[in-house]
């Protein structure tokens, strides 16, 4: 088991090389719930809450995530749902960044049940 919850991002090299699809595979192994979209090249879950008040609270901690991390996903939010997906722009695809983030989420979801 790899413990991406308590690794930070590191600065990835614009142009540098995304993941490969097995190293993908095996990052998301350890997210359940996430999916990985190929044609997006991106990570992606949807997570659903009591309240606009709850999503809300929830979309500012994963603002705060990316603040810390300097990695910043994609929010759609609505009411009672937000959909989270992460990619690496300056590798045009995914990297370990976006896993790291992926757990962290995992983890803010884990303290709040």
């Amino acid at each position: 088991m790899i413990d991406l919850k308590n690794r930070n991002c590191v600065a990835c090299v614009k142009g540098g090389p995304a993941l490969t699809a097995q190293r993908a595979a095996e990052l998301l192994r350890e997210l359940p719930g996430w999916e990985f979209d190929g044609e997006t090249q991106t990570i992606g879950r949807t997570l659903r809450f009591k309240n606009f008040y709850e999503t809300m609270a929830f979309v500012n901690a994963v603002a705060w995530i990316a603040h810390r991390e300097d990695h910043h996903p994609d929010l759609e939010v609505s009411y009672n749902c937000c959909v989270v997906r992460y990619r690496t722009h300056a590798v045009d695809g995914l990297s370990e960044n976006d896993f790291i983030c992926a757990a962290k989420v995992d983890a803010l979801l884990a303290a709040h049940v």
